[in-house]
């Protein structure tokens, strides 16, 4: 589905440049919480206020959201200061409940959008209504689920439509609270162009420290935008605390990213992707021979009744290359990941050869 008709998702008053800010507490906590936030904000001339409702939490018993009322103080962020507001739903009754007090755009959380049953729901809820809509990637993954959540929306008539990329859950621990992949949202961005691309650095990061490097590097991939945590009291927040900045330091953050021309092509830059495509040309080729050799191992393996996998010859080429990686000024994990899919790739023609 190519989705050519998308509409703009860019709000009346709002300047049509990179990057699309929205911006506030990761929850509506009280109303002087709310409102201070927003003042604060609407200073820095933040122009889209978020502060979630309804919190999905991983576990029971911790803060969910205070509901239907928070919605009350979102209506006077609106009235004080003029901001649009922001929340995130996931059932029928939260886009109901959102849409009776006036919010101007939502989004779609990431346990919601991995439920294909879910988005189902909101499709049919959101039917007929013309409103921005943001999905957030899976936690998971899974760029087919993304845009199959991003679709059912297109398939009930919106047209407003946006991404938010907030990174995948690990099961490893990294610096990062969710592993960017920057490879997902960059094969989304290719598959549908025209579709705005929003980062939040908050869920990718967990940890404020890395919020601007990661909005930067956002930028630095042509992203449209960004959603960012910002409390005036992180340090006292109810939810997600290390990963919340006071408007300040966003507005710190912001006035300090390098935000390039997306579009400007240069003749010298044009000789340099035509030295990539002949350098990609000749790697297809090398990858195409090296998968030719790998069919013929497999065919004197299965001759000699040999098992496929060999385990000390695949640890010592990894091995080897490693170090030769850190020889030639390249990333050995880079090479080590190159490597990993080259073999898994290898012992398919093998397998293939063996019970053919």
């Amino acid at each position: 589905m190519e989705m050519n008709d998308l509409q703009p998702i860019i709000l009346p008053g709002i300047p049509a440049r990179r990057p699309l800010v929205i911006a506030g507490p990761c929850s509506a906590e009280t109303e002087e919480q709310v409102l201070a936030a927003a003042r604060a904000l609407a200073a820095q001339e933040v122009k889209i206020f978020r502060a979630g409702i309804w919190k999905p939490r991983t576990k029971p018993g911790g803060f969910e959201g205070v509901g239907v009322e928070g919605l009350r103080w979102l209506q006077r962020v609106k009235a004080e200061t003029g901001m649009y507001v922001s929340t995130e739903v996931a059932t029928e009754r939260h886009v109901f409940e959102a849409l009776k007090a006036g919010v101007d755009l939502l989004w779609i959380g990431a346990r919601t959008s991995a439920n294909p049953f879910a988005m189902q729901e909101l499709a049919g809820a959101l039917r007929g209504v013309d409103i921005p809509v943001l999905v957030k990637n899976p936690v998971n993954p899974d760029l087919e689920l993304w845009i199959g959540a991003i679709e059912r929306l297109y398939n009930a008539g919106l047209r407003r439509l946006g991404a938010i990329h907030r990174g995948f859950s690990s099961y490893d621990r990294t610096i990062y609270r969710n592993q960017p992949q920057w490879h997902i949202p960059i094969e989304l961005r290719r598959r549908l162009p025209q579709l705005p691309l929003l980062c939040d650095p908050s869920h990718i990061g967990g940890k404020r420290e890395l919020i601007a490097p990661l909005s930067q590097e956002a930028m630095d991939l042509g992203f449209d935008g960004l959603i960012v945590e910002s409390h005036c009291t992180p340090d006292e927040a109810w939810s997600d605390k290390q990963q919340q900045v006071t408007p300040d330091v966003l507005c710190f953050m912001l006035h300090t990213l390098v935000v390039r021309e997306t579009t400007l092509t240069t003749e010298p830059l044009a000789e340099l992707r035509q030295q990539i495509d002949r350098l990609d040309d000749e790697l297809l080729a090398l990858m195409a021979k090296r998968m030719r050799i790998s069919r013929e191992i497999g065919q004197y393996k299965k001759e000699h009744s040999m098992p496929i996998l060999q385990a000390k010859r695949y640890d010592e080429i990894l091995n080897k290359r490693g170090a030769q990686a850190v020889e030639l000024g390249i990333n050995p994990e880079f090479v080590k990941t190159l490597l990993q899919a080259i073999h898994e790739e290898s012992v398919h023609e093998q397998v293939k050869v063996i019970n053919g």
